[in-house]
């Protein structure tokens, strides 16, 4: 056998147990702090690998035809950074009105960009792949002014921030590895997304074991023992986090777009860049603003699981759909 195919067999694999992965990289992170803790540095970097593998699918081409249709991109922004984030200071405020950080956290979390791997999700169940690529791109290139705008807004004086040093990180660590991705994917005609993307890919997803892993040791502290303020905190998060995927579900139907655009808007509402805000978070905020977007990390897999059966049913009767995913326009 061949690298390539070993590296895609891997990639395959931890794809498959990748609901797993995510809480094994917590335990490991908290259980072993003291050993990760001294590698915070390097979180950055490795996430802007990250950002630059899995951007090696976008394509200036897809984005130009989908932006040529732009309202289910201009209605995903708005769910994404208006309503989910006003639906988690208001959830915030109810359930912890003494705790600005824990309300700050929430909303850092409905706040951060969606998630590249939010692209795995769709492309398992036949969504719309020139749409996901494009919402992912978009709000990538935004990020930097939406996420600390947003939580200006709704924080305010409340809870000291680092506005431009966090759309600084934001820039290096996602806007900047995404336009290089895209700028090699355009130069070579595609040749980099089939020769170099399968060979990054399970590294990527190593890297966001890393990531966990270190982010997980900075706040090791405030997740021992499971006291009853921490299992709140934790359902709470897992509902503000399930209802992104409703949300989602919930907006294609009201628009009435076909399925292939339903599977989209669920993943790209439903899956965050957690990792981006935990790094943002231990980066310019105290450890407890944190927590919510650890906690996050570990059910957002699981979450993408249950709501892709429950909305779609199994990966094999999602194959219907493959066409209108090629041919849909927006």
């Amino acid at each position: 056998m061949g690298e390539e195919p070993m590296l895609q067999r891997i990639n395959k694999t931890m794809e498959t147990w990748m609901p797993l992965i995510t809480p094994s990289s917590v335990l490991i992170g908290m259980l072993c702090a003291a050993w990760f803790s001294p590698f915070t540095a390097w979180v950055p970097w490795i996430f802007a690998f990250m950002t630059f593998s899995g951007s090696l699918s976008l394509n200036f081409g897809d984005l130009k035809r989908v932006l040529s249709h732009p309202m289910p991109i201009f209605v995903f922004l708005i769910v994404l950074h208006g309503v989910m984030p006003l639906m988690a200071w208001g959830v915030g405020h109810l359930a912890f009105p003494d705790d600005p950080l824990t309300v700050t956290g929430l909303i850092l979390l409905l706040s951060i960009p969606t998630g590249i791997v939010s692209f795995m999700w769709v492309s398992m169940y036949k969504g719309h792949i020139a749409l996901t690529l494009s919402m992912i791109l978009v709000d990538t290139m935004l990020s930097p002014f939406l996420v600390p705008f947003t939580l200006s807004l709704m924080v305010g004086t409340k809870v000291e921030m680092d506005v431009w040093g966090m759309m600084e990180g934001l820039a290096w660590m996602v806007v900047v590895p995404s336009l290089l991705g895209m700028a090699l994917n355009q130069w070579t005609r595609g040749a980099v997304k089939t020769k170099l993307g399968p060979k990054l890919a399970p590294f990527s997803k190593i890297g966001l074991a890393v990531v966990i892993m270190i982010n997980s040791s900075v706040i090791a502290g405030y997740l021992t023992g499971f006291t009853a303020e921490l299992l709140f905190l934790a359902a709470i998060c897992v509902l503000v986090v399930a209802l992104g995927y409703g949300i989602g579900r919930g907006t294609a139907s009201l628009f009435g777009w076909d399925r292939s655009v339903a599977v989209t808007m669920t993943f790209n509402c439903g899956m965050r860049n957690i990792s981006a805000g935990a790094v943002l978070a231990i980066a310019y905020f105290p450890p407890p603003v944190a927590l919510p977007a650890i906690i996050g990390m570990v059910f957002q897999q699981m979450m993408a699981s249950l709501f892709a059966y429950m909305f779609f049913g199994r990966k094999a009767a999602a194959g219907t759909a493959g066409a209108a995913a090629t041919k849909h326009s927006a």
